[in-house]
């Protein structure tokens, strides 16, 4: 295989041109995407709608010469580009409206979620006898710790002769 020619045409790692996915030409996302073009007689390189340009002006210098085969591959090239770059703006048209809707979506959620909160919040509230106080409205409750009692009679023994805490715990039977 001659190398010469394998590293000129579709064989770059990273090269110019459209990237390809089996078979099926991907346009690049990227607007600021550098191509590298072979026109009819001269290599170009540039963005999409750079290169769009440029053949463009070549197809009318070429028509203004009057060299009408020259004009249309230079427009053919013009219309390659154009289509990229039509590709591109529906892409990002297309990626637009996805994340709109998906704001949407978070939007949604997000209300649904405090209207169920609020009306849980309702929903409290009403179940509520008359006169009852919410923690925080009024006073405060006040609980006293309650004290054990023990009774010499009710602990039991282990071998060692002392009770163990839960034999003190634990009531009377």
């Amino acid at each position: 295989m001659n190398m010469k020619r394998m590293r000129g045409r579709h064989h770059r790692s990273g090269g110019g041109g459209a990237s390809r996915n089996n078979g099926n030409a991907q346009t690049p996302l990227n607007r600021n995407h550098v191509f590298e073009s072979n026109g009819p007689d001269l290599r170009v390189r540039g963005t999409a709608q750079q290169l769009f340009e440029k053949y463009l002006q070549l197809g009318r210098d070429a028509t203004g010469t009057g060299d009408r085969i020259l004009a249309e591959a230079y427009f053919q090239h013009a219309e390659h580009y154009f289509r990229i770059l039509n590709a591109m703006n529906q892409a990002a048209q297309q990626s637009q409206q996805e994340r709109n809707e998906r704001q949407q979506q978070r939007q949604r959620a997000y209300e649904e979620r405090r209207e169920m909160s609020m009306r849980d919040r309702d929903m409290r509230h009403e179940d509520e006898q008359p006169g009852q106080q919410h923690r925080g409205e009024g006073e405060q409750q006040h609980y006293a710790p309650q004290q054990q009692q023990h009774h010499p009679e009710q602990r039991a023994h282990r071998h060692d002769g002392h009770a163990s805490e839960r034999e003190m715990q634990a009531p009377a039977e």
